[in-house]
This record gives C-alpha cells, sequence and structure tokens, in this order.
C-alpha cells in the first residue's frame, strides 16, 4: 500500500499508525538533517507526544543543506511526509508510520527557503542532526575552524549562506531586526558538549561578518547540550524489502534496535514540549550521560570496527560473533575505559556496559561494520583518544587501545587482511591511506601526520607502543597481535 494520508486507515493492522489527527498539527521546530537518525529518534518522541493530545503545536519542518536531503525531500513530500519505523528486536519487529513532521523546506544553494522557515515567530526550536564531521571543528585543536573554505563563504555572503551554521546565523539576525524572540538551537548530534560545539559554530560565523550579532547570539540564544542514542542503520534493499513484506510502500523507511535515549539540558527560553511525558530524562548532568554513552557505546564501535574490517566481517553482529572480537571489546572497555569513565546519576557502569554488548549483539539489526569505520578521522579524536588520554595520564595500561589505534592505521591502509580492497571510507582517506602506507616502514609517519593525536604522536607513552603494535599487526596479523593483548591481561 502506498503511504500517504489517504492510505494510512487501509494500512496492514499490525501496522500502527498515527493515533491523532494530522491535521491539527501547527509547526514548531525546524530540523536540518533529516536523515535516518532523527526520524528514528527524535521524531518518534514528538510522534508519541501527538498520540497522547500533547505539545500539537510543536510538528517539525524538515530542512537540509545537501544534494542528499533534496533526496529525502522528493521522497517524504510524495507520501505526505510520512514514513516508517520498524524497531528489530532479537526475535520480532514491530512498525508504526510516523507523522511528526508536516513539510520538508525546498533544497536550495542560498538555503533562502530554510532562512525565512526559521525567521518565523512559530519557529521556536530549530534543531539539527549533521553527523559528526559537520561542525567544522579543527582536529588538532578541538576548536571550531573559521578559516574552512564553506565558512569563509558564509562570512562573505552572510544573506546566501551555504552551510546549516550560516543559515541559523541569518536567521537570528532576520528575528532580531524584526523584534522576534530568538529560537533554540537544539543540537541532535553525538558529539561530546554539542551545544557548546554548535554555539561556536554559529557565533563563529556570525563573527566574520557582523561582530555586534555574534555577541548578540553568543548571550540570548540558548544551546542545550543533550547526548543522543538509538542504532539505526543505513536503509538499503533488505530494509526496502522489509517494509514491503509488512505491506508498506515506503521510499523511506528506518529500521533501528528498539532501544533509545535522549538526555537533554532544560535551557528553552522559547519553550519547548513536554519531552519528559515520554522519556525524555531532563538533567544539568547531560555531560556525564554523554561522556558514558560516546565512551563506551561510540568507543565501543570503533574496538570492534576495525578487527572486523581486517577480518572481511559485513555485519556488526557477526563481529559480535567472534570470539576474539567480543573478549577484546569487554577487556578494553573494562580495564581501559571504564574506570576512566565518571559516575552517571542513576547508572551503573558495568551495567550500562552489558547493555553496551547486548545491543551489538542483536542480529536483526544488520548494522554494517563498515559504517562503524567510516569517517575514523572525525570520530577517533572524539570516541577513543579521550580515554587513551586519561589513561596515560593516570598512569594506566592503555595496551587496548593504542592497539586499537594501530588497527585502525592498518585499516586505512586499504586492504584487509585477505587483501581485499577496502572502498574509500573517510573524507580524508587518500591522505589516511598514503601515511598508512608509509607508516608500515616508520610508525611514526602515522602520528605525525594525524590531527587526531595532538600532543600524543610525540609522546613516548603512547608512540613507543603503537610503533611496536602496529608492526606486530603488519609482520603477524591482528588476530595474534589481539591474541597476545588477551592473554597479556588474563
Amino acid at each position: 500500500m502506498t503511504l500517504s494520508n489517504a492510505t494510512l486507515s487501509q494500512l496492514p493492522a499490525a501496522v500502527v499508525t498515527p493515533a491523532y489527527d494530522r491535521k491539527q498539527l501547527k509547526p514548531g521546530i525546524v530540523h536540518i538533517g533529516c536523515g535516518n537518525f532523527h526520524r528514528a529518534h527524535m521524531a518518534v518522541y514528538l510522534d508519541d507526544l501527538f498520540a497522547r493530545g500533547l505539545a500539537q503545536d510543536w510538528a517539525i519542518i524538515g530542512a537540509g543543506v545537501r544534494a542528499g536531503d533534496a533526496r529525502m525531500r522528493d521522497a517524504l513530500a510524495a507520501q505526505d511526509y510520512l514514513y516508517s519505523v520498524i524497531e528489530l528486536a532479537p526475535e520480532s519487529r514491530a512498525a508504526r508510520v510516523i507523522g511528526a513532521m508536516t513539510d520538508f523546506l525546498p533544497v536550495c544553494d542560498d538555503n533562502g527557503p530554510l532562512i525565512a522557515a526559521m525567521s518565523r515567530p512559530d519557529i521556536r526550536i530549530v534543531s539539527l542532526t549533521v553527523t559528526e564531521g559537520g561542525y567544522y571543528i579543527d582536529p588538532a585543536t578541538g576548536a571550531f575552524n573559521p578559516a574552512h573554505p564553506d565558512i569563509r563563504h558564509d562570512g562573505l555572503n552572510p544573506e546566501t549562506p551555504r552551510t546549516a551554521f550560516g543559515a541559523i546565523a541569518a536567521a537570528l539576525r532576520l528575528r532580531r531586526s524584526a523584534g522576534i524572540a530568538p529560537f533554540t538551537v537544539m543540537c541532535c548530534d553525538n558529539l561530546p558538549h554539542n551545544g557548546q560545539v554548535t554555539a561556536a559554530a554559529v557565533v563563529g560565523v556570525a563573527r566574520l561578518s557582523d561582530p555586534e550579532l555574534a555577541d548578540w547570539i553568543a548571550a540570548q540564544v540558548a544551546f542545550p547540550n543533550s547526548m543522543v542514542d538509538r542504532i539505526t542503520p543505513a536503509t538499503g534493499p533488505r530494509e526496502q524489502a522489509m517494509a514491503r513484506d509488512l505491506g508498506l510502500d515506503d521510499a523511506a523507511p528506518v529500521t533501528c534496535e528498539p532501544f533509545r535515549q535522549w538526555v537533554l539540558e532544560d535551557r528553552f527560553p522559547a519553550g519547548r514540549p513536554p519531552l519528559e511525558e515520554v522519556g525524555v530524562v531532563f538533567t544539568d548532568r547531560v555531560d556525564a550521560f554523554e561522556t558514558m554513552k560516546i565512551r563506551i557505546l561510540n568507543g565501543g564501535h570503533a574496538i570492534i570496527a576495525y578487527p572486523g574490517g581486517l577480518a572481511d566481517i559485513e555485519y556488526v553482529h557477526e563481529a559480535m560473533a567472534d570470539p576474539q572480537i567480543r573478549a577484546f571489546l569487554d577487556t578494553v572497555l573494562t580495564r581501559e575505559v571504564l574506570p576512566f569513565v565518571p559516575p552517571v546519576p542513576g547508572t551503573r557502569l558495568p551495567d550500562y556496559k552489558a547493555l553496551i554488548i547486548d545491543r551489538f549483539s542483536n542480529p536483526m539489526i544488520a548494522d554494517t561494520v563498515r559504517r562503524l569505520c567510516l569517517d575514523g578521522s572525525n570520530r577517533q579524536p572524539k570516541f577513543i583518544v579521550p580515554s587513551l588520554r586519561d589513561n596515560l595520564a593516570a598512569g594506566g595500561d592503555a595496551r587496548g587501545l593504542i592497539l586499537l589505534s594501530a588497527l585502525w592505521c592498518r585499516y586505512c591502509a586499504g586492504t584487509t587482511e585477505t587483501g581485499l580492497a577496502i572502498a574509500p571510507n573517510d573524507p580524508a582517506w587518500d591522505s589516511l591511506t598514503h601515511r598508512a602506507g608509509v607508516a608500515r616502514q616508520t610508525p611514526q609517519a602515522w602520528l605525525d601526520g594525524n590531527e587526531a593525536y595532538g600532543d600524543l604522536a610525540r609522546d613516548s607513552r603512547f608512540a613507543t607502543p603503537f610503533a611496536n603494535a602496529l608492526q606486530d599487526v603488519w609482520n603477524r596479523g591482528s588476530r595474534a597481535a589481539i591474541a597476545d593483548y588477551l592473554s597479556s591481561v588474563a
């Protein structure tokens, strides 16, 4: 059945449909970046609220700034901005249609429709999921990079910006001129201190053209920090077929695990929906939750990604079924990550680790190892290097994390250990591959040319064991190197 407002009542009984009148929804949020994660996470929470008869003036207007966003808009517009979310438990699946989005703005090079929508008084939140690597952060300093060509363009052309952050600054300029209170900017990307990172990008781009506006944004606009979590694989033929099997003709289905979590700072001067009614946690300790999640879940993904990728393992659950990779994950998390994660309110870290291992093992998700290996140049400095730094600073044993760094380098050499070519899997793939090739004979070349490590590159506590680990991986293979590590800490 083709998905649309007109066919909702005709869908199979097993598919849950919106339990509210979509005609009564009014927009309150513009969301930039309507990929799978947003549509399986924030939009689902709002759908739950609307089903309770709550907050129906907080519907979502979708938006985007990339070519892929235009394709998503076309797909969703053709089905009245409806789409299906299929939750996959190990032994069951549940499908529902999400109706929280009521429009999707045209995607234009100058972001004119986006700026106009964000300037409307009824828009009180602008939210974003533009990927971890989309915030123009200098990997060497961890700070916003105003010299990036996209940002420089927006500084020279503030009324026709290219980036989401330039568009947000342009809309805030219009609201200030019109005497309209600013919206809250709510980042939903997986970044440490994501509200602060977003503020740095918006204020930074504004400062290039209008320092007074930048100061006003810094003083008047709220950027709450948040922690978001739900494993949401990319949609491919398998997921499309799954939707069809459920009786859905959906051009943009999403599959995901049953688990979801959202932790937010309660800083919304322009108002917000009552998300606590549907399980969102509001706290002033978001930093503790995000550190736990980033180091254990996202760091855990990296720990299994590169051994799995080098071993030609396609799916995450298959990597978890490999006894050695599973043991490597459990051991590194237990010995080298958990001891340096600060306490989290209401949470036992060993229990959280066990939950993560269980989630990774779900065979129905069919998340790919390649997805976990993607964009290591942005992910390693956020997910692995902080644990490595804390461990070394405390005089701890970081051999597993150092071995993981060597496995990442070996992966970036561009072939698996059976000799299969690895397709480019990082925005900086060419330079990474070149340095990884040189590092086979000169390991320090990987560290010196890799901004992920900063001053650790010349720290002998890291550089020397890294060189030894990388040479061991090349000479004997990753399985032998991991086996030696596991036996040494048993």
